[in-house]
């Protein structure tokens, strides 16, 4: 496997992702919430614009919240916008934390994914790409079964060390050699007992989150007005939905009684 990955990374390595052309972990973190449930291409052009907007976290943390969800509308899962402008101002006003995981919306993959990218640290990690390259090298060498990412992770740290790569280099290696894969058609990640098979985005409630997003960032609205802007979306799901965006405190309701971004 090592020299099939080797040799890819050598010839086809994204080497031209700007996240990729940096050692700045903010700049990594930006990318790593990005990349979350979204694909490389979709990224690259919010990645470029949003580091424009707010080059440091102190820029970013500084910026009123509905200016990110501007910046971050298209993306969708806007909360990792929140979380990520939450975590700036976290970073701004006290430095980075030991454990990384102490950021608001980092979990365990993230955090292993910066400190591997920016400060280089031998971390082991599993996410979708990574999977692919290990399944695919199993299913070519030996019995083929499902396994959990707890099973995966021992091989990806014997990999690391016997690759004796840097572990940016082999973690990236690793990313762009699974997204290959897939593109041939070689969908594994359904044999991982993690797979999970994302719903329908087309008349969900994801869908409806979005759309009153991108409503509220124009203007303030009401219940009412924002039930006939979303048609034939119906008043039970409108108030579903408004309901866990203010929960989440991604919006606010005025003392008018409208509704606008928090």
């Amino acid at each position: 496997m090592l020299r099939e990955l080797k040799a890819f990374y050598k010839k086809e390595g994204r080497a031209h992702l700007l996240w990729r052309n940096t050692r700045d972990p903010y700049k990594i973190l930006v990318s790593e919430l990005m990349l979350q449930q979204t694909q490389v291409e979709r990224v690259v052009p919010f990645y470029n614009r949003f580091i424009k907007m707010f080059p440091t976290p102190a820029a970013l943390a500084k910026a009123p919240l509905n200016r990110v969800l501007k910046a971050w509308q298209g993306l969708g899962y806007n909360r990792r916008a929140k979380f990520l402008h939450e975590a700036a101002k976290v970073i701004a006003t006290h430095g980075w934390p030991a454990d990384l995981e102490d950021l608001p919306g980092v979990g365990h993959y993230t955090a292993r994914a910066v400190a591997a990218f920016a400060f280089n640290k031998p971390e082991v990690f599993v996410e979708t790409n990574i999977r692919t390259v290990f399944f695919h090298h199993m299913k070519k060498t030996s019995d083929y079964c499902s396994l959990s990412d707890q099973e995966v992770l021992p091989m990806v740290e014997a990999a690391l060390k016997k690759s004796k790569m840097e572990p940016r280099e082999f973690y990236a290696a690793l990313m762009d050699y699974g997204s290959y894969l897939k593109k041939q058609g070689i969908q594994l990640n359904k044999q991982s007992k993690h797979y999970t098979k994302q719903s329908k985005f087309e008349g969900s409630a994801r869908q409806l989150r979005g759309a009153i997003l991108r409503e509220l960032l124009k203007k303030p609205a009401t219940l009412l007005g924002l039930i006939k802007n979303l048609s034939p979306r119906t008043k039970g799901e409108v108030e579903r939905e408004l309901r866990r965006l203010q929960a989440e405190g991604l919006i606010r309701r005025k003392s008018g009684g409208a509704f606008a971004v928090a």
